[in-house]
């Protein structure tokens, strides 16, 4: 690892992808918004779907919106120089994305039209390393059984789905109704281990 770069800042408030970095022995500082001197940033326009955005497309210009705002956090900062990264996960049922419900209706509407589906979680990745932009989408399938209504509402009183994409944490007790799944079960926690591993690799903080 060069000197430059002996840690990252993570622009991320999920404590899933501070553990997944942990897991990958990276260190990083967290680079987060306050209210004191970011106001000028808007996390709920920078996650707004737009008319007719398909799920890829989504991720992707939302994680780099993400990262824009925390490039110029850290300049606003005068931070020490270091790599930021920045991820982004989504839910999509055919071109229909889901993101995080706003409550636990909401919540209860979404897990009934993801049952007895296989959807596809979506997680983009992107790394600042100076001028330089790296990015990487992983893409997973996940098939839920069919859940009753109790069931649903059940779940969501657990208050484990709210502030989760699509209503749902696969690491929790989400997973009981879990029949199939296939790609990056690290992505659909929030944070895909390979591909993020070698992102870092590229930008010199990982050596192996």
């Amino acid at each position: 690892m060069t000197q430059e770069h002996r840690f990252i800042y993570l622009a991320s408030q999920s404590p899933r992808r501070r553990q997944l970095l942990e897991q990958l022995g990276v260190r990083h500082e967290l680079l987060l918004p306050n209210a004191a001197g970011d106001e000028a940033e808007d996390a709920e326009a920078i996650e707004a779907v737009l008319p007719g955005e398909a799920p890829t497309t989504y991720v992707e210009r939302v994680t780099g919106l993400k990262l824009d705002a925390a490039v110029a956090r850290h300049a606003r900062r005068g931070l020490s120089p270091a790599p930021i990264l920045c991820s982004d996960t989504t839910v999509a049922l055919g071109r229909t994305i889901y993101g995080k419900p706003e409550d636990a209706h909401d919540a209860v509407r979404m897990l009934g039209e993801l049952a007895g589906h296989e959807h596809r979680v979506l997680t983009a990745v992107a790394l600042q390393v100076g001028p330089r932009r790296l990015t990487a989408l992983s893409v997973s399938r996940v098939r839920f059984v069919p859940m009753s209504r109790a069931q649903i509402e059940d779940y969501v009183a657990t208050g484990e789905p709210l502030g989760k994409a699509g209503a749902y944490a696969i690491q929790g007790r989400a997973a009981a109704y879990v029949e199939h799944l296939s790609g990056s079960y690290s992505g659909i926690m929030g944070l895909p281990m390979y591909e993020t591993a070698r992102l870092l690799r590229a930008a010199g903080v990982l050596a192996v």
